[in-house]
């Protein structure tokens, strides 16, 4: 945990698409920030609902940003994160979607939190980031930088897939599985916990490596540290075998395709202001270690 940078000039709002709370929660907030004389951009459906035909494309920042405010769930911040992390911007989520384990606000928190977001008054939380690189022979087709996770998985419903993983050049296992997950220790507790991974604390700087429904009862979920390089290559098959990245980028693999997967230099920098802590966070969402 870092100290908090210098006070905030220039704010892009990203919101959940459709919802019309978020529609309205932006124009309070437009209101809101340049009566403070913060200077404010929209993504492109956040500024059509507002009447606005100035929105940020997609994908796109402003060239001068201090803050990034994700009014959506987890997956709008998600998709933020890919495109904030390589720029080292900051991230401050409001949680308009379900679970929102990962957004730091509820909507009624937010007008307060920001009063000590603008004056400087908060953390920034690092978190470790994976860089995956999808290698076709020789060839790097794709380079991404994911708060999540990597997710190899087939799209048939007989055959199961063979991957092999290695660790720094090291043969790990070859899996017989329906796929494989490898997360980041915020990514633990998103597919790889439902695939019977381990919780770890976001803190950490570490890998989880789990099977998808492995073919063998010795193969069990992975820990590695976040210092190594993690190669995994697809095996011969006749199934359609799929590429996922934080749930939301998708590609075909193909037989001897890989992934490289290490940590990317850059960390996701998400703006801390509530007090609450990971495992907190962990009883309130999950009712974790409740009888």
């Amino acid at each position: 945990m870092s100290e908090s940078p210098a006070p905030m000039k220039t704010v892009a709002v990203v919101g959940k698409p459709g919802p019309p709370e978020e529609a309205r929660l932006a124009a309070e907030l437009a209101a809101w920030l340049s009566k403070r004389g913060i200077e404010v951009h929209f993504d492109v459906d956040t500024a059509k609902a507002l009447g606005k035909d100035d929105g940020l494309p997609r994908g796109t920042l402003p060239e001068a940003v201090d803050l990034v405010l994700v009014a959506g769930g987890d997956g709008t911040l998600l998709s933020v994160a890919r495109m904030a992390t390589p720029r080292g911007v900051p991230i401050l989520g409001v949680n308009l979607g379900g679970l929102g384990f990962l957004t730091e606000l509820q909507p009624d928190e937010l007008f307060p939190a920001l009063e000590d977001v603008i004056a400087g008054n908060y953390k920034i939380e690092e978190r470790q980031t994976l860089r995956v690189r999808y290698r076709r022979g020789d060839r790097t087709v794709k380079e991404y930088a994911l708060l999540n996770d990597a997710v190899i998985t087939k799209a048939a419903l007989a055959r199961m897939i063979d991957l092999i993983v290695r660790v720094d050049g090291d043969v790990v296992a070859k899996y017989t599985s329906d796929g494989l997950i490898i997360a980041t220790p915020t990514g633990s507790t998103a597919y790889n916990l439902s695939a019977g991974g381990p919780i770890l604390d976001p803190r950490m700087q570490a890998f989880v490596i789990a099977p998808i429904c492995p073919h063998k009862m010795t193969y069990r979920p992975l820990v590695v540290p976040g210092t190594v390089q993690v190669h995994v290559t697809l095996g011969e098959t006749r199934e359609e075998v799929y590429l996922t990245l934080d749930g939301q980028v998708g590609y075909p693999m193909e037989p001897d395709d890989s992934l490289i997967v290490d940590t990317h230099p850059c960390p996701v920098r998400l703006v801390r202001v509530s007090g609450r802590n990971f495992f907190e966070v962990l009883r309130r969402k999950f009712r974790w270690g409740e009888r």
